[in-house]
């Protein structure tokens, strides 16, 4: 009897152990890893910035210790796997190609989920005035959204103060204070930023970033980061996500980063 409650305290104790391991975080639909994933549409054949999905990724781990695929992927338009994920990064800095109707189903199904996608306009000038690109963007994607319109969304927005308290919106360069939106049910659901983000955030495989940040250099990069930080949080803890793990332990330690911050 002696032996049996040894052995069977034995399997009690080896079965807590693996419980007690942690789980490696997995991609959207999983277990709520942020993916940066490149939408491949309009001609567009990856990221304007490859180098900015990356390091985007790695940022949010650590400034927050969220989950995030290390290898961000891509996807076209009109793949079948546009819904595996509920975010999409489409950036570029030239005229996009009209959207075929398979990408324009492809886009329409994504939102009907609840997706969420950021048209990162990387061809904007010193001012923040769109480019070919931005222009193009906002075409193709009324013709995906055609009865939703674009506002402008500031400080008061969740967006600038899911993790980071920010004052406005900044890439590398300054541009607008604002961002615009399409906001559905309630739920923001296109980002479109005058800003170039991605090239504040594209960093080169030896740590140098590769674009300078104008006008206000790596303070600003700095602010720029924070907001793509608080984008991926803003994607982490809405409603719409099933999987609400993280939650508790982000609210907490976005607490403490308020809390230091001057």
């Amino acid at each position: 009897m002696r032996r049996i409650a040894a052995i069977s305290l034995a399997v009690l104790v080896v079965t807590l152990l693996v419980l007690a391991v942690p789980r490696p975080a997995r991609a959207f639909g999983d277990r709520g890893a942020f993916d940066a994933r490149v939408l491949l549409a309009g001609g567009t054949t990856g990221a304007a910035r490859p180098t900015a999905p990356l390091r985007w990724a790695h940022e949010l781990v650590m400034r927050t210790s969220a989950p995030a695929r290390s290898r961000p992927t891509s996807v076209r338009a009109d793949d079948g796997d546009i819904v595996s994920g509920p975010f999409l990064y489409w950036s570029g800095d030239v005229a996009l190609t009209p959207l075929s109707s398979a990408e324009v189903s492809g886009l329409r199904r994504f939102f009907a989920l609840g997706g969420l996608l950021v048209v990162d306009d990387a061809g904007v000038n010193f001012d923040g005035d769109k480019s070919e690109f931005g222009k193009t963007a906002r075409a193709q994607i009324a013709r995906v959204l055609p009865d939703s319109a674009i506002i402008q969304i500031g400080p008061e927005h969740v967006i600038f103060k899911s993790f980071y308290l920010l004052h406005r919106a900044e890439g590398r360069v300054q541009g607008p204070k604002t961002l615009d939106a399409i906001v559905r049910g309630g739920n923001v659901q296109v980002i479109f930023t005058n800003h170039d983000l991605g090239g504040a955030l594209a960093q080169g495989p030896t740590g140098v970033w590769e674009f300078p940040v104008v006008p206000g250099g790596e303070a600003q990069r700095d602010h720029a980061v924070r907001l793509a930080v608080n984008i991926a949080m803003y994607l982490l803890c809405s409603n719409y996500k099933d999987d609400q793990v993280h939650a508790p332990f982000l609210i907490r330690r976005r607490s403490r980063v308020r809390e230091s911050e001057p």
